[in-house]
């Protein structure tokens, strides 16, 4: 088990990776003058939905976490990098799949892409093992995001090129700037393995990082974070009667979301819930335990299903997720950790979604 001085260790790996004094990490600027000292002249700190002392720095500065803005593919089938129990960010609109591998996403956090004529951002947050993907778009028009170097609840905060408007990744929300309370649309993504990815889309690429060399890919520095016992640079509270680094599916409806512990889900291999169907297979790697990205122990594999109308099934925004992250942006929304006996509108078990 990970001790809060060796998470405190991880840290100082990672400021030391991108040149950043250690001391600079959790640092607070709470004044639009401070921050526009930190070369964010741009955004209009006067609209808000949160407050500025809700932020603390992460240690990079901004953009000091590069993103992806020309990103590389190769085939998916060809790749040899890439251990098949490593998790990927599973992406496929109008007939396009690509795979974004945890490996190069952890030293990215953000790939600005086009996908199926759809311009996407496609988002990873370590510390809250959050992976969502947005749509580009807008109410100033299709834009590119970067990493702002700041965290609230522990999470990554972007912003838009177009109006430096800092946006919360985990909700896709933006909090602070001229396009405070605007969200963004949420595109259904699979956190799968590759050998997953491969097998439903033989013929689709795989993002390679534009150097290889550029970081330690493959490398995870946050080793034994997803087994300490309290999240890093979190400070709120913690949600009553669950680990907060449990790892909670978060299913993800327009403007609502639910949870259900992964524990209970690798029990039953199938939860419903409503028109949602959850399930879960062995073979994925989680990517915050061991030293390697491929070598931390199987956390499965989790789909997420929505049934229509018409009793047909497609794919649902989700992401798998900590408790304490979860807790921090829906605190009033439940976290199933156990099926109701007797509960018409979830079940559990191998004919849950029948």
């Amino acid at each position: 088990m990970m001790s809060i001085r060796a998470c405190q260790g991880a840290a100082l790996m990672i400021a030391a990776a991108f040149l950043i004094p250690a001391g600079a990490a959790g640092a607070d600027y709470l004044t639009p003058h401070d921050l526009r000292q930190q070369g964010w002249s741009r955004t209009d700190f006067s609209k808000r939905s949160v407050e500025l002392s809700e932020f603390i720095s992460g240690g990079p500065p901004k953009d000091g976490i590069p993103s992806i803005d020309s990103p590389k593919f190769a085939k998916a089938a060809d790749e040899r990098s890439i251990p098949d129990q490593e998790p990927v960010i599973g992406l496929e609109i109008n007939g396009e799949a690509r795979a974004y591998p945890i490996r190069v996403l952890m030293w990215h956090e953000i790939v600005n892409d086009t996908v199926g004529g759809v311009p996407v951002a496609v988002t990873y947050c370590p510390l809250c093992n959050s992976a969502i993907v947005f749509e580009r778009q807008t109410s100033r028009g299709v834009t590119t995001f970067g990493t702002t170097g700041k965290l609230r609840h522990s999470d990554l905060v972007m912003y838009d090129r177009e109006t430096e408007t800092w946006w919360q990744q985990f909700t896709g929300r933006a909090i602070v700037g001229s396009l405070t309370g605007e969200k963004l649309a949420l595109i259904p993504s699979r956190i799968e393995s590759f050998a997953l990815f491969k097998q439903r889309h033989p013929a689709g690429a795989v993002l390679v990082p534009n150097d290889r060399d550029f970081r330690h890919y493959g490398r995870n520095p946050y080793e034994g974070y997803d087994t300490t016992k309290v999240p890093f640079l979190y400070r709120g509270e913690f949600r009553a009667g669950i680990d907060p680094m449990a790892r909670v599916v978060v299913v993800r409806d327009e403007a609502n979301a639910f949870g259900i512990t992964l524990e209970l889900l690798r029990k039953h291999g199938q939860v419903s819930s409503g028109p949602f169907v959850v399930s879960w297979s062995a073979g994925q790697a989680s990517a915050l335990d061991h030293a390697t990205v491929a070598g931390g122990r199987d956390v499965g594999n989790v789909v997420v299903r929505k049934r229509n109308d018409k009793g047909e099934h497609a794919d649902a925004p989700y992401d798998v997720t900590f408790a304490f992250a979860f807790h921090a942006f829906h605190p009033n929304d439940a976290i199933l950790q156990k099926c109701p006996a007797g509960d018409n509108e979830v079940r559990c078990g191998a004919a849950a979604g029948n």
